[in-house]
């Protein structure tokens, strides 16, 4: 046995040498809700205290938390999308959700039986598939290959996992090994091209029953009976215009969907993003900025993929991106604050972001060396040419977790600082 430790038209008019406002892209030309920033609560939020901001930022943590799994094309996402619509447009944004489409996988069945017990898991959803019958075999490199995941892994694509899934095993069974016990999936990065054998995860209490049939010889069943169904799924975008219209526009990303509630993981991003909107909207800034809260993270980030496609200028021709990454926040109130990881394109980009952290007290971690490839959806910004900066979390023991929740692992008072150096920095590159 081995072991591993969409489209239309342009959102964006060029013209005079600088950027106009055209209405985002509609990625598949579905109708979609808006609304002004007029009546929006900025008049409200001049009391800009930090008890103001933890108030905010516990009442929108909790909001996300209650509202269910977050993976993407679910009712939930749907549910949840319309929520930060809301949300955009009370900080002071002209919000709208846009639809992009996908072959949502439907997962029937997926579990690995041995002995008369069933351990219930989640496939690789950029995996194959079986019947409802499963396939049967001992476990072994060409009957049912077992592999350990020593972390919460971010893809499925690793190199051991990659030949082990276009090789000849039946299937294969993941062992999936975190900071906590537990199942904790991986994200698919090639969702939008599956490929090879089915592969179910389970959690890894079920380590010592599997290698106890793998040395017995025993044969296991795995069932990984999915379908995929044409769906949709909603990026929130909001925008703030800006007083100079032709100035290029700040762009400010960030991910709303994962595996599970995903409290820590996504949660302290939506709030830094927020309180990014409710910044710009109670000042107007000289270049108009747009905000961006995607939908398919977890798959491969088909939701920033669609509107970079929608959008295949604003790569290299925004003024800048920033990338409200995993885990901000991130950490039990009684943890000590880990901090996050600056990933950036260009040293002033970095310095600014490193200040605007410095001034509120939020702390760092560390920073990404200069022309890596960065993780989370500024990858896609690195390979697109973007001058981009980015925040990492790395301070979440509950990450890719079912117990990722409000309020276990996050702490109000932490996120409040990040969004505050957040809401800094974007004011600050929102000028001329």
């Amino acid at each position: 046995m081995s072991k591993t430790t969409i489209l239309g038209r342009r959102g964006f008019v060029a013209h005079g040498g600088g950027w106009a406002l055209a209405g985002l892209v509609h990625c598949t030309g579905a109708p979609v809700e808006a609304r002004s920033a007029q009546g929006a609560d900025q008049g409200a939020d001049a009391d800009r205290t930090t008890a103001t901001f933890a108030a905010r930022a516990g009442r929108v943590l909790a909001a996300y938390d209650a509202q269910g799994l977050h993976r993407t094309a679910t009712e939930a996402d749907r549910v949840s999308g319309e929520w930060l619509r809301q949300e955009a447009a009370r900080a002071g944004g002209a919000a709208r959700l846009e639809r992009f489409a996908l072959e949502r996988l439907d997962v029937h069945a997926a579990f690995v039986e041995l002995g008369g017990r069933r351990i219930e898991g989640l496939p690789f959803f950029d995996g194959g598939a079986t019947s409802d019958a499963g396939a049967v075999g001992p476990i072994g490199p060409t009957g049912i290959h077992l592999a350990i995941a020593n972390r919460a892994a971010i893809g499925s694509e690793g190199a051991f996992l990659a030949e082990v899934r276009r090789g000849n095993a039946r299937a294969v069974v993941v062992v999936t090994e975190g900071d906590r016990p537990g199942l904790v999936p991986s994200n698919a990065r090639a969702f939008a091209a599956p490929y090879g054998c089915a592969v179910v995860q389970v959690a890894s209490d079920a380590r010592a029953a599997l290698e106890a049939a793998e040395r017995a010889g025993s044969d296991v069943r795995v069932v990984c009976h999915t379908t995929r169904t044409t769906s949709e799924a909603l990026n929130v975008v909001a925008e703030v215009p800006g007083r100079t219209a032709t100035l290029a526009p700040l762009v400010v990303i960030t991910p709303r969907s994962g595996w599970w509630q995903c409290a820590a993981e996504r949660g302290g991003g939506i709030v830094c993003w927020l309180e990014a909107i409710r910044a710009l909207a109670g000042t107007p800034p000289d270049r108009p900025a747009i905000f961006v809260a995607s939908s398919g993270h977890e798959l491969g980030h088909l939701g920033l993929e669609a509107f970079l496609h929608a959008n295949e200028a604003l790569s290299s021709t925004a003024h800048a991106w920033i990338h409200l990454g995993a885990n901000i926040g991130a950490g039990a109130p009684d943890d000590p604050p880990v901090g996050v990881r600056l990933q950036a394109s260009h040293d002033a980009l970095e310095q600014r972001m490193t200040n605007a952290l410095s001034a509120t007290g939020a702390p760092m971690a560390g920073r990404l060396p200069r022309g890596q490839v960065p993780a989370g959806e500024a990858r896609n910004l690195h390979l697109g040419g973007a001058r981009y900066v980015s925040l990492l979390g790395q301070g979440n023991r509950w990450f890719h977790h079912p117990d990722d929740r409000y309020p276990r692992t996050i702490t109000d008072s932490l996120v409040t600082r990040y969004a505050q150096a957040v809401a800094r920095a974007v004011s600050e590159l929102a000028r001329a």
